[in-house]
């Protein structure tokens, strides 16, 4: 009963929100009013850090690899595309759970074979599965649109009062929006008793099954659960660009997804945002800088990180605001005497 005890005390503790969370997402939604010249660019950034976000559920609470996590992607935005192309479901909002049950049935029906052997198994099997649905759709290229993808792709107003702009302003705003809904989501559910169970098998499976978790049926749980966060992502993909084609499906998507995470860290819901921000502000800076050769330096950026060590580099960039704080900390216990006292 004591155990019990501590393991909600430690569940509750760690569910609480702290003050920089908060003063996250309010410097999140700010940027909306702060950079509105920068409305496409963060909608871009919004629809990698949910993404990013899919993935870590899998990859940094249930230590489940995926290369090819851009199959779910692609059933999302190739789903929203399609109901919006023929008209059978207009509302944006509405077309965006459709598109993300898609991705999660999907998700459900492939993962009792992801679920089986080790890591390089589980990354062959879900490569395999996004060649496999990009082949699927570049065959049936009468449903698609092939190398031409979706043509002609009209989103109605969101809830039927927020028509999609120009500038990016709705979409934004609708894409942050979403993906707030789903992080807090996703934030209840790793703290919750299936989260804890979940770090219980990324640590040891054999040791989480012999006292009594359900090792294959949690896996099966959380992966259909990414697949539908990453057909959410996908669906909002194509509702702010109007675009659905086979690149959707690549594998560069998949591999992109594994850098944003290893710049942001897994493990932690923040780690995809704060990743997917990183990424595309070093992308954006190197491809203006020089656009032939931006690539050679977002990787080496990439490798100084793996060298250097994530944890070694945040304790530098603190180094300066850490050292301001403890001198002011340091100014404030300072005690004057007053001059009557010291007489």
């Amino acid at each position: 009963m004591n155990a019990q005890s501590d393991v909600g005390v430690f569940a509750r503790a760690h569910a609480r929100w702290h003050w920089s969370e908060i003063a996250f997402w309010c410097f999140l939604f700010s940027c909306g009013f702060l950079l509105p010249s920068r409305f496409l660019i963060m909608t871009e950034i919004v629809r990698l850090a949910l993404f990013a976000l899919s993935l870590d559920l899998i990859l940094g609470y249930a230590g489940i690899v995926s290369l090819g996590h851009a199959a779910f992607f692609g059933i999302g935005a190739y789903g929203a595309g399609l109901l919006a192309l023929h008209g059978i479901i207009d509302e944006p909002v509405l077309a965006l759970v459709a598109a993300g049950l898609a991705a999660a049935v999907v998700g459900f029906l492939t993962s009792f074979l992801v679920i089986r052997g080790v890591d390089l198994t589980r990354l062959m099997v879900t490569l395999g599965i996004a060649l496999l649905l990009e082949a699927l759709a570049e065959r049936y290229s009468n449903i698609t649109g092939g190398t031409d993808g979706l043509q002609g792709i009209e989103m109605a107003p969101v809830l039927g009062l927020f028509a999609f702009d120009m500038f990016g302003k709705v979409g934004f705003f609708y894409s942050l929006a979403v993906l707030f809904v789903l992080f807090l989501l996703a934030r209840r559910i790793v703290h919750s008793p299936f989260g804890l169970s979940l770090r219980a098998i990324k640590n040891n499976p054999l040791r989480a099954a012999a006292v009594g978790v359900p090792v294959n049926r949690r896996l099966i749980a959380v992966y259909t659960l990414a697949a539908f966060y990453a057909g959410i992502a996908g669906a909002l993909f194509t509702q702010t660009t109007a675009l659905a084609s086979l690149d959707v499906f690549a594998f560069e998507r998949s591999a992109d997804l594994m850098l944003v995470l290893v710049i942001g860290g897994t493990g932690y819901l923040y780690g995809g945002l704060i990743g997917a921000v990183i990424f595309k502000i070093l992308q954006e800076f190197f491809s203006t800088l020089t656009p032939q050769y931006w690539q050679f330096w977002i990787g080496l950026v990439f490798v100084v990180i793996v060298l250097v060590g994530r944890a070694r580099l945040h304790r530098w960039v603190l180094f300066v605001p850490n050292l301001v704080i403890a001198q002011f900390r340091g100014a404030k216990a300072v005690v004057t005497v007053p001059e009557s006292d010291a007489s």
